[in-house]
């Protein structure tokens, strides 16, 4: 349970950060950049992966896939956490799990039981709720959480397609993923300082590698607590996206003061609803 509990707080940490750098104009892009630096090196340091295993019958298709969207939804997730906050923003992270399930469904033809359905009618609606602008507020910046959903979404499908090549070790995949990221994000950042000006500044090293920090934080508790629950995995499931959802929300609450109507409280407890009848769907 504890690993479980740090990959929580990692997660949410992570958005806490990025709500930080937008007091000191923190330059988004750098800080991504920096924060796959930071996370290829634990990666490299935690699992010593042997690279000499990655030839060209690897699933290089899925590696560019995921390492091209993961700078792109992660600017995603840095701009909705500014324009819509952190509750939000971790909600909508949390609700991508509907992507690969209506994958499931839709491409992959699986069969779905009442649970998993009532779950899924739940999940659109909590969205809906969460995403509702205030009555007051003349702008709504829904396009960036339905950005980090659908982005979060299509990665889910991806690494899972990368778990089923068993013949590399998963964090192997991990590690070449991440470098394809990482050098996305350069790139993007070479742009950002080379043709618009955009100074390199050492408060995005700092907070690049803060955020690289508990990213890989987060991903390397998630493994172990789906180690130490493997005959339960429902259980980290669960565990994981209401505890990030609840966490998150009193930490917008609480420290940063984030406003939210009734409808976006319903929205957030239907969603904690939803994800408790996909997990009861996997039992049945």
């Amino acid at each position: 349970m504890l690993f479980l509990v740090l990959s929580i707080l990692c997660s949410v940490i992570v958005g806490v950060i990025f709500k930080i750098t937008r007091k000191y104009n923190g330059n988004p892009t750098q800080i991504v950049a920096f924060n796959y630096a930071v996370a290829l090196a634990l990666c490299y340091f935690s699992y010593s992966p042997n690279l000499a295993e990655v030839d060209g019958n690897a699933p290089w298709s899925l590696y560019i896939a995921i390492g091209v969207l993961l700078p792109f939804v992660f600017l995603s997730l840095v701009a909705s956490i500014k324009h819509m906050g952190i509750v939000k923003t971790d909600a909508a992270q949390r609700l991508s799990l509907f992507i690969p399930i209506l994958a499931a469904w839709l491409i992959f033809k699986e069969e779905f039981n009442s649970y998993k359905v009532i779950g899924i009618v739940i999940g659109f609606l909590a969205l809906l709720f969460i995403l509702r602008k205030q009555s007051e507020n003349s702008q709504n910046k829904w396009f960036f959480p339905a950005a980090v959903l659908i982005g979060f979404g299509i990665i889910d499908i991806l690494f899972k397609q990368v778990a089923l090549y068993t013949t590399l070790p998963y964090p192997t995949s991990l590690f070449v993923v991440f470098c394809i990221a990482l050098s996305m994000a350069i790139l993007i950042a070479i742009y950002q300082i080379g043709v618009k000006n955009v100074k390199l500044e050492s408060k995005n090293i700092i907070f690049g590698a803060l955020v690289g920090i508990f990213n890989f934080g987060n991903i390397l508790f998630y493994l172990k607590a789906h180690k130490a629950f493997a005959e339960n995995p429902s259980t980290v499931f669960a565990g994981m996206n209401m505890g990030v959802i609840v966490l998150g929300s009193i930490v917008g609450l609480v420290f940063f003061k984030e406003k939210l109507s009734k409808i976006n409280f319903i929205g957030i407890f239907l969603a904690l609803i939803s994800i408790v009848f996909i997990v009861i769907s996997q039992f049945k």
